[in-house]
């Protein structure tokens, strides 16, 4: 109980509560733990769940004698449009608009979040007919109306701001002028070179091929040394008064299956409720998906984003329109299929809270939990458990550039926006961040805690997705690599060749794999019908013997050092399936060159469907969002 000196929040909101079926002892329940957690009565109330919002504000202004207003008019507003961002990035929105009414009017819309009961009794009963131009509106309403107004400036802040304030930075422009020249110029002089000295071209293509392809298993090969049994996630005392609010962004897009399942991992979340504001951003005109979030029974820290139709249509572009709707100092990003550990946010906090304003991002390892599900899904569960328990933590450790995973990424939100955001024009905007965030001299780091996702069970979903990554990757490399100077003076040497490395190696070993392969096979035909086996040709087929065996060996030698013990039974048929695995990459590299030049910023589609295990019925996932 309060002590009888102090004023008790609890005590001067009874009167309502009680209207509202909450009791004496609940309230003040609800008092301890706001004091615990550093927040607002109401605030903490609204997170509790015991009363829905409507219903406190409705109450509240019936107690008060004020009119309320349960929908309010967008166009009536009445602001700039600066002021509806500044309105929208508050916890909770605007607590004070001005609007008009339908007789020309103007009236003063409050949404009060710290809200003195007494004081505004007082003010009522002192000034009664300036209260009558007062209107009590529930917060989530008044947000929803500022949303509504500020579409066209929200839409032009994710689309247009890294292009207008940083445009060498934007992949909206494919190459620039001297990169197109020389790209012309290379293909022509190659078309020639075909033409009037085939076996030297040849030659030399594998030449290119084989760098490439031997500098990403040089990677493999340092990491594979370096690596390191994992410490484990570290954590300090923490207090729940001490914690920031942290928003949490879920991209969705066709995701209606799997809205139940999101929620209910969602809920799993371990953060103060008060302190927690889930964002869940859907495109306006995928109504299925829609329609399935309004089915459920949301909480109150959960918020839909409607992002109105319009180009690009990418993940970045949504993400990027979302974010002026948050007030967190820390940012997380989830995919719609994620399943990440209850304790992640903790985790990562506290790694910001243990370093330096430098560090601007902690990426969180992806896990796959369907990988026996198909070949596919365990190839891939071997690609992710090399990148996310060796590769990434070796370049945390080095000090280097961190291509970021797409998902369970957090940002210290200074940072994330110093940086321009998520460019909306790259469909590998998390590999295209990492860069960025290096060269801007801030640095990114691992945690432990992981989140655990379904790979692609099909060639049919898998070859979308890869090619968009590789995609990705070429935008990466022909953003960063317009001014190649002054890019490696800001990502220092290292960096800047692991950059040469993870995005154009990755992109022409996967599209040399295919040149190799289709190299032998004409070889091995024009032998079988009769031809001489010549030193040319003979040079050709030890190159790519080499490039192949050490491919292979240095991908499955890393594979099997980060697989677990209980991850490597059957390892066997993955040694099998990585000649078919690598083929079907260099379909999806070859794939990407041609959706590069004609659709650069086309965005496949992942479909996701539910988890095949521990399902609940749909009408209690709401008893899970605690």
């Amino acid at each position: 109980m309060p002590d009888a000196t102090t004023p008790s929040p609890a005590a001067d909101w009874l009167p309502i509560l009680k209207t509202l079926s909450i009791t004496e002892a609940e309230a003040h329940g609800i008092e301890a733990r706001a004091k615990l957690a550093g927040v607002s009565f109401q605030t903490e109330l609204l997170a509790s769940g015991l009363v829905p919002e409507h219903a406190l504000f409705r109450a509240l202004a019936d107690n008060l004698g004020l009119a309320f207003l349960a929908n309010p008019d967008a166009d009536a507003l009445v602001m700039r449009g600066w002021q509806g961002l500044a309105a929208l990035a508050q916890r909770g929105g605007a607590r004070v608009s001005l609007s008009v009414d339908a007789r020309g009017q103007s009236v003063v819309l409050i949404a009060p979040d710290q809200l003195n009961i007494p004081a505004l009794h007082s003010f009522v009963e002192r000034y009664p007919r300036a209260s009558k131009r007062i209107r009590v509106v529930q917060p989530s309403a008044l947000r929803d109306a500022i949303t509504r107004r500020s579409r066209g400036r929200l839409m032009r802040v994710a689309t247009e701001r890294l292009f207008r304030e940083a445009p060498e930075m934007s992949a909206r422009i494919v190459v620039n002028a001297w990169q197109g020249a020389a790209l012309g110029a290379a293909v022509v002089s190659l078309l020639f070179a075909a033409v009037f000295a085939p076996s030297a071209t040849l030659l030399v293509l594998h030449g290119a091929f084989s760098l490439a392809f031997l500098s990403c298993v040089l990677l493999r090969v340092v990491v594979g040394l370096g690596v390191k049994r994992s410490p484990g996630p570290r954590f300090t005392t923490i207090g729940p008064a001490d914690m920031p609010v942290y928003s949490v962004l879920v991209a969705l897009y066709k995701e209606a299956e799997i809205v139940p399942d999101l929620l209910m991992s969602l809920g799993k979340i371990v953060w103060p409720r008060a302190k927690l504001e889930i964002k869940l951003v859907c495109e306006a005109d995928d109504h299925e998906t829609l329609a399935a979030l309004r089915a459920q029974e949301l909480r109150p820290y959960i918020e839909v984003i409607e992002v109105p139709a319009g180009g690009p249509r990418t993940k970045p572009k949504a993400l990027s329109y979302a974010l002026p709707m948050t007030s967190g100092d820390f940012v997380a990003l989830y995919d719609a299929e994620d399943r990440p550990h209850p304790f992640q946010l903790v985790e990562a906090w506290n790694a910001f809270e243990t370093a330096d304003e430098k560090l601007a991002c902690v990426q969180a390892p992806l896990t796959i939990s369907n990988s026996r599900e198909s070949w596919i899904s365990a190839m891939f569960a071997l690609e992710y458990a090399a990148l996310f328990r060796a590769v990434l933590p070796w370049l945390a450790r080095s000090g280097l550039m961190l291509p970021l995973g797409g998902t369970s990424n957090h940002f210290r939100r200074v940072a994330l926006e110093a940086t321009g955001g998520w460019d909306p024009y790259n469909v590998t905007e998390d590999a295209d961040l990492g860069a960025r965030l290096s060269r801007f001299g801030y640095r990114a780091s691992v945690i432990w805690n992981p989140t655990q996702e379904d790979a692609p069970t099909d060639v049919r979903t898998w070859l979308p997705q890869r090619t968009r990554w590789f995609k990705g990757w070429a935008q990466t490399w022909l953003v960063h690599m317009r001014n190649p100077q002054l890019t490696a003076r800001e990502l220092g040497l290292g960096s800047f060749v692991i950059m040469q490395v993870l995005f154009a190696g990755m992109v022409l070993s996967a599209l040399a794999y295919g040149f190799f392969f289709l190299t032998a096979f004409g070889v091995i035909v024009y032998l079988m019908l009769g031809g001489e086996f010549q030193a040319f040709q003979q040079s050709l087929l030890y190159i790519d013997i080499v490039n192949v065996v050490l491919g292979h060996g240095a991908f499955l030698l890393l594979g099997w050092m980060t697989l677990q013990k209980t991850e490597r039974p059957a390892f066997w048929k993955r040694i099998v399936w990585t000649p078919a695995y690598w083929c079907l990459m260099s379909v999806a590299a070859w794939r990407c060159i041609w959706q590069l030049y004609w659709t650069p910023h086309h965005w496949e589609k992942t479909p996701h469907r539910r988890h095949s295990r521990g399902h609940l019925p749909v009408g209690k996932v709401q008893e899970r969002q605690a």
